[in-house]
């Protein structure tokens, strides 16, 4: 049980990855890749390894792109989220962050609605998706695993939603966290910044599994969901969003955007993005003799 399905080269394969490939073009994937089997599960792997596979606007608008498509396919029945390296998604990329802070409030404004795009995307796409998490996923990094359906964690990995000490907000990625782990325990984490482990992760439900072999985990899930009906699985998603308490619109995704861009226009975002960029202690944390 669990053992890896042999990926096979038969023609309809090679079909179904031509075919795919004249769908994703015609942009040139630079920071991710895609990986197919003839069980029409379809691999994205995050590949910004020697940057802990950080969020920059490249990826952002690749992946974006990748699972709208991807979610559109007929041949598609599940999308699985990884990263390449030791760490799933350390958040968002230093060179990214320096140019934040040069940024004017409608160039923040458009920014987070680019990122809270992606977001939108993962939580709406009709396939069924799983995140693998190895390492740790860190501020918008904990965005993606609460996006997906599914989220599996290696026993070392690592959270945190580290955004109030650079002195900004988890904004676009609220929703999404209120809805995988309740206001609550997300108050706490928002506000500590904490680091948690995987115990904790699993403890308030933003991952669904700890597995040291996640690899046969992950097979172990794709079986059962393939054993499903795929429309079946859309309208599930579909009926789930409908009747959920407030569904992520484009005014809530506005007021999100709106909310971080405003954060990162304060003293204290400035100060914190500059802090962590010099790495330094930003002002508001006092130095005790």
């Amino acid at each position: 049980m669990g053992a890896k399905r042999p990926r096979l080269k038969h023609a309809n394969q090679l079909n179904f990855e031509h075919n795919l490939s004249i769908m994703i073009r015609p942009m040139t994937l630079q920071t991710i890749l895609i990986d197919l089997d003839n069980r029409g599960v379809a691999t994205v792997s995050l590949n910004r390894p020697d940057v802990r596979n950080a969020l920059n606007p490249l990826l952002i608008a690749e992946l974006t792109n990748t699972i709208t498509k991807l979610g559109q396919s007929d041949e598609i029945r599940v999308i699985v989220l990884k990263g390449e390296g030791k760490i799933f998604c350390a958040g968002a990329d230093l060179a990214y962050m320096k140019d934040i802070t040069t940024f004017g409030y409608d160039d923040n404004v458009k920014d987070a609605l680019a990122l809270g795009n992606l977001f939108a995307t993962l939580d709406t796409c009709p396939k069924p998706t799983i995140s693998v998490v190895q390492g740790g996923a860190y501020g918008g990094g904990v965005g993606l695993v609460a996006t997906t359906d599914i989220s599996i964690a290696t026993s070392d990995s690592k959270f945190c939603l580290s955004e109030v000490r650079l002195g900004i907000i988890p904004g676009v990625i609220s929703p999404y966290i209120l809805k995988a782990i309740g206001q609550r325990h997300a108050r706490k984490l928002a506000l500590t910044a904490e680091l948690i482990d995987s115990k904790a992760a699993l403890a308030c439900d933003l991952i669904h599994t700890i597995s040291d072999s996640p690899h046969v985990t992950l097979d172990e899930t794709l079986a059962m969901i393939l054993q499903g009906s795929p429309a079946a699985q859309t309208a599930t998603k579909e009926l789930f969003r409908t009747i959920n308490a407030r569904p992520i619109d484009q005014d809530l995704q506005s007021l999100t955007a709106n909310a971080i861009a405003t954060a990162r226009a304060t003293p204290d975002g400035q100060e914190g993005l500059k802090a962590f960029l010099e790495k330094r202690q930003p002002n508001w944390i006092k130095k005790h003799d």
